[in-house]
């Protein structure tokens, strides 16, 4: 079994919720988690690609994630 960056992700590793804010709330405790990841560009990227709408992905905000989901399509046009 072939092992892939989801497996070495430390948002594995923790609370789940820290990662689905609720509105209004901070995304500074998940962003902390990905700051110390290995993994942190291939789950942006990965979170890019696939258009994630939600979450915090590769350490950034469900904000910061949709203006470079858009920078691309905008560099795809």
């Amino acid at each position: 079994m072939s092992q892939t960056w989801e497996d070495d992700a430390l948002c594995a590793q923790t609370d789940p919720e820290a990662f689905h804010p609720r509105p209004g709330g901070t995304s500074r405790p998940a962003k902390k988690v990905c700051d110390r990841c290995s993994v942190r560009p291939e789950c942006l990227e990965y979170a890019i690609s696939s258009e994630q709408r939600f979450g915090v992905w590769g350490g950034v905000s469900q904000q910061e994630l949709r203006r470079l989901v858009q920078a691309r399509h905008g560099e795809a046009a």
